[in-house]
C-alpha cells in the first residue's frame, strides 16, 4: 500500500550487458521499500544479475536478476529491500550491472523511497 509519504525515482541503465556502476542521486531521505526493474531489449547467454549499495554497503535483500531465458521487452522483475536500504537527502544509491549476459539492452530501475 502506498502513501503520500513515498516517492519515486527511475534511473537508466544504459547497458544491461555491460559491467558497470550508475549512481543516482537522492533528493529526500528515506527507507527504500521496493525496487522494480523493466527490460527494454532481449538478452541472452546468461541472467544479467543487478545490485545495489548504498555508501558501498550492499542494499540487503535488493538484489534483482534479470533472466535471459524467455527474456522479452517490457520484462518487469522487482525486490523488496530488508535491511541496509536507508538513504540520506543529497546521498547516492549505487546500481551495479554484472555484465554477464549479451545483447546490448537498456534496462530502467524504479525505486521506491518511503520519508
Amino acid at each position: 500500500m502506498r502513501t503520500l509519504n513515498d516517492y519515486f525515482i527511475t534511473a537508466k541503465i544504459a547497458d544491461i550487458s555491460t559491467a558497470s556502476s550508475t549512481f543516482v542521486a537522492i533528493p529526500d531521505g528515506g527507507k527504500i521499500i521496493k525496487i522494480f526493474s523493466a527490460l527494454q531489449a532481449v538478452i541472452a547467454t546468461a541472467n544479467g544479475a543487478i545490485t545495489f549499495e548504498i555508501g558501498g554497503t550492499a542494499i540487503t535483500g535488493g538484489a534483482i536478476s534479470v533472466a535471459y531465458s524467455g527474456s522479452a521487452v517490457g520484462d518487469v522483475d522487482t525486490s523488496e529491500p530488508t535491511a541496509a536500504n536507508e538513504v540520506a537527502e543529497g546521498g547516492t544509491i549505487e546500481i551495479i550491472t554484472d555484465g554477464a549476459s549479451t545483447n546490448a539492452a537498456v534496462l530502467y530501475v524504479t525505486f521506491v523511497i518511503r520519508r
